[in-house]
């Protein structure tokens, strides 16, 4: 039987379902993982390496099951609105930043695991960019379940915030380099860490991006002026039908 718009969002919500779960499972991750790096616990950070794999199978499967559907509706010609369509296209690559946070959560555990036992500690500003970070990355999830423009705004503005605690440790760990506080490769160490951190919040960016453009049908990109989002012709064409 042909697949009706119905049985296409039936579908969809599904497929919403199951990142929602994934999204979750990876800021728990996430979470843990930044944990080990001031508990200097090896054997935990060990272990959160192996759950990248349970993040890689979901992505995996929820990919093949979004091109299942895409190719269902096409092959039976299934009227879809530019909602659904956008829908279905964020949800893929909602899919594949979700993947990448879960691969840097596993690049710091095993940075804690090399780094064994440590005795030198990372500065504080590390757990309070750590944490922003984790706001940050429930927050993209949870506009991303609720489609939720205004809350993936914030998460857009939060990302400044994560690069100024970037500077002030990047800068701080020259100093105490400098003055002899802070031996090279512990700082190698950090700033590798913090690195990845960033990455993070990158991808929650992407995933706020993809919200916008689900719900507005604007595509949002960063400038040297701030975010600016651009409507695309069709999707005005579509509103004003």
């Amino acid at each position: 039987m042909p697949i009706t718009p119905d049985q296409f969002d039936q579908r969809l919500a599904d497929i919403r379902g199951r990142l929602s779960v994934q999204g979750k499972l990876v800021s728990e991750i996430a979470e843990e993982v930044f944990q080990t790096i001031f508990d200097m616990d090896t054997d935990r950070a060990l272990e959160l390496m192996t759950r990248d794999d349970e993040v890689d199978q979901a992505d995996l499967e929820i990919e093949r099951d979004a091109v299942d559907l895409l190719e269902k509706a096409s092959h039976d010609v299934c009227p879809l609105s530019s909602q659904q369509i956008r829908a279905l296209l964020s949800a893929v690559k909602v899919n594949n930043e979700l993947e990448r946070i879960a691969d840097a959560a596993a690049d710091i555990a095993q940075r804690v695991v090399s780094l064994g036992d440590r005795t030198s500690t990372f500065p504080k500003t590390t757990m309070v960019m750590t944490n922003s970070v984790v706001g940050i990355l429930r927050n993209s999830v949870r506009c991303f379940a609720d489609t939720d423009a205004a809350r993936a705004k914030q998460v857009l503005r939060s990302e400044g915030t994560v690069l100024e605690f970037y500077d002030v440790i990047v800068q701080k760990s020259e100093e105490r380099i400098a003055d002899g506080r802070l031996g090279v490769q512990h700082a190698f160490d950090l700033h590798s860490i913090i690195h990845q951190v960033v990455v993070m919040a990158d991808h929650c960016t992407n995933i706020a991006e993809q919200v916008i453009y689900e719900s507005t049908g604007a595509i949002v990109r960063h400038t040297n002026a701030g975010w600016v989002e651009h409507i695309l012709d069709s999707d005005l064409s579509d509103d004003d039908a």
